[in-house]
């Protein structure tokens, strides 16, 4: 495959997120990551819709990420909501204006189709030699996707995130250890719900696994959260508001304020899998995005199994 320039915006729950990046052989090079706090997940579990005040503020920084996709040389730039906009009253009219402000199309993606993106995202074309659970950890939920080297994709996602378990069992910053002990019984009564399997690896992407590891301070050498490592995140992130959070860890206040509930999602899975670690990638949605469009073009949405499975010799 000759090299080219993609993009992606994804539309979460907390951010909205812009990647960039030059795609040769199958592998990916960002020019380009930039993300801005919105919020959406929360204004729509308020107002169950967006309002015409999000879907402008929302339009604008597409429109700015657009330009600078363009401005970088890609050829194609794939915008894709996920939990937010798949519960907005007022989605559809988000996808209207979007298309007549931008004249590009806003797919929102399914919970299967979200896992599979991400799963096409972490392993970039290869094939997969042995049965493994790539888990997106979002603000407003988290996908699910077991794949192996036989038989269909599994795919689900749980209305389970760091944002919304905060808004319903957390009022005090940091959490009470009784707001803990709350949200750590919902994550694992939700976690029983998702797929069965006995993966050889869980793979986490996602803000919440990428900004825990920075509390844990493992190092870039080291991108593994293990049940250890998540109780003493949790501890560092339990002793000080979200502020001071913020400060020590060099991470967002916003993020900082959600961050422990994410630390009770992922004990909640690795104890719902019987295992003592899960890798950390960087990748997910947004490189799915560029590679399953670079590979499948417009066809990408109906080539999503197979393209999980991988496609590289």
């Amino acid at each position: 495959m000759p090299p080219t320039v993609g993009a992606s915006i994804d539309i979460g729950s907390n951010s909205v997120h812009l990647l960039v990046a030059q795609v040769a052989d199958h592998e990916i090079e960002p020019l380009a990551d930039e993300s801005v706090f919105l919020g959406l997940g929360a204004t729509v579990a308020a107002e169950a819709l967006l309002g015409p005040d999000a879907r402008a503020a929302l339009i604008d920084a597409l429109r700015t990420y657009v330009d600078t996709a363009r401005t970088l040389g890609a050829a194609a730039v794939t915008l894709v909501g996920t939990e937010p906009l798949r519960r907005a009253g007022d989605g559809r009219t988000l996808v209207r204006e979007v298309l007549s402000a931008l004249g590009l199309p806003l797919h929102v993606v399914t919970h299967e189709e979200e896992a599979l993106l991400t799963v096409v995202g972490v392993m970039a074309g290869r094939p997969v030699a042995h049965e493994t659970l790539v888990v997106d950890l979002g603000g407003g939920s988290s996908e699910f996707c077991v794949v192996g080297p036989d038989g269909p994709p599994r795919a689900a996602g749980l209305r389970l995130g760091s944002a919304r378990l905060t808004d319903r069992l957390a009022a005090h910053d940091p959490p009470t250890a009784e707001e803990l002990y709350e949200m750590l019984v919902e994550a694992r009564r939700l976690v029983d719900q998702a797929p069965d399997a006995r993966p050889r690896e869980i793979v986490a992407v996602g803000g919440t696994a990428s900004n825990l590891v920075k509390v844990i301070r493992f190092g870039r050498s080291r991108r593994v959260l293990t049940r250890d490592g998540t109780a003493k995140g949790l501890a560092l992130l339990a002793a000080e508001p979200a502020e001071l959070a913020a400060l020590r860890h060099a991470i967002k206040p916003a993020r900082a304020r959600i961050l422990p509930a994410g630390a009770v999602i992922v004990d909640a899975i690795l104890r719902r899998y019987g295992v003592d670690s899960m890798r950390v990638s960087e990748a997910g949605i947004r490189e799915g995005a560029i590679l399953a469009r670079a590979h499948a073009g417009t066809a990408w949405r109906d080539r999503l199994p197979d393209l999980a499975h991988g496609w590289r010799a």
